[in-house]
């Protein structure tokens, strides 16, 4: 019997036939998690939606394990509960529930639904990922003031924060509003500055760290690319979150890619990341359109003298070694700073900076890429 394989099809009918306290079923309600079948023995995950819930489904737990047991060639059962959020007495990371045309009770942050390779998101015609090797090189940053260039250029532009352990796009994007759905079933972008927006900050509290394994960050991610009505896009810009982890491999997984654009300061500890973050990109099959060089320069207010802060030339030589065109050369400046604090992106403003962002999105238009 223990080499016998028993179907995981057969195992995920039993248990999305057991039924809850209200009436629904574990399949209904998507609470099974992390199966896992090993000759013989079947294990489980029962996610509950707070401590309190799970608290009230041993019976259930019991139920699912039975429903298993008696199965053909299933010799051990373990099931086991847990909560996906906090108990009442806390906030849930969640929309709530409200009336028609408020936030809607849709979770965030469920485990990814398995997936035949990687699909289109529909209406989408491009989707750009702007990454970092590591963090700290203005990543986010770009991601906003480009897709606001972008926008301002006529482009129908959405923006996809995929940085769920560090938002920051409700910010920068100067928005405050909770995402709401038409239909009940997707979440309905926020606009800001004319581009769509989505992200992890502006369905959490802002005061709140969100404490997610792999799992629920892979979830998320494949939630805002296929349950978000971003309707007919020109480009979705997706900033990723740095490093090689988890959420990229999502990416490049679930999501047909046009390409991603890599942002590095010139400084040598930057590039070494960057170099990994382009190696990650080559082994799954995304092509990185350009490189894009951060704090390239700073220009003293006073006296006008240009500096170097973090080195010069790493990027382009990057670039020229990768056969990638260097896209652009930003400026530190500390307008970009206040720009993005106060939610208004620099590249809605007059002045150096707001001029490379908005050279940046027509060049990025004239290539075909946006």
């Amino acid at each position: 019997m223990a080499d016998t394989q028993i179907p995981r099809d057969h195992v995920l009918a039993a248990l999305s036939g057991v039924t809850l306290p209200d009436g629904a079923t574990l399949g209904a309600r998507d609470m099974v998690r992390a199966l896992t079948i090993d000759g013989g023995s079947v294990s489980f995950v029962i996610e509950a939606a707070s401590p309190d819930e799970a608290g009230r489904l041993e019976p259930v737990r019991q139920a699912a394990e039975a429903a298993v047991r008696a199965l053909p060639n299933v010799a051990k059962v373990t099931a086991i509960l847990t909560a996906h959020g906090p108990s009442a007495s806390k906030p849930a990371s969640q929309p709530a529930a409200a009336p028609q045309g408020q936030a809607p009770n849709l979770r965030v942050g469920s485990h990814p639904k398995p997936q035949s390779g990687p699909l289109p998101i529909p209406g989408v015609a491009r989707v750009i990922a702007v990454a970092s090797g590591k963090g700290g090189v203005g990543k986010s940053t770009v991601s906003s003031n480009l897709a606001v260039a972008l926008a301002a250029a006529g482009r129908k532009v959405g923006l996809l924060d995929a940085d769920i352990l560090g938002p920051s796009q409700a910010l920068m994007m100067g928005i405050t509003e909770k995402p709401t759905s038409s239909d009940g079933k997707n979440l309905d972008p926020v606009a800001g500055h004319g581009v769509k927006v989505m992200s992890v900050g502006m369905i959490v509290d802002p005061d709140q760290a969100v404490v997610w394994r792999g799992p629920m960050l892979m979830g998320t991610l494949q939630q805002f690319a296929f349950q978000v009505n971003w309707g007919d896009l020109d480009v979705l810009i997706v900033d990723l979150p740095p490093g090689t982890g988890d959420v990229q491999l999502t990416l490049a997984q679930k999501v047909e890619m046009t390409g991603a654009l890599v942002v590095s300061t010139p400084q040598d500890v930057a590039l070494l990341d960057a170099h990994k973050a382009i190696d990650m990109f080559g082994k799954v099959n995304i092509p990185v359109l350009g490189l894009i060089e951060n704090m390239s320069s700073y220009i003293c207010p006073n006296c006008g003298h240009e500096a170097h802060l973090f080195g010069h030339g790493g990027v382009a030589a990057e670039a020229k070694r990768i056969g990638a065109p260097l896209l652009a050369q930003l400026p530190l400046s500390l307008d970009v700073r206040l720009a993005g604090d106060a939610g208004v992106p620099v590249a809605l403003t007059d002045g150096a900076v707001g001029e490379a962002y908005r050279a940046l999105a027509a060049d990025l238009v004239a290539r075909g890429i946006a």
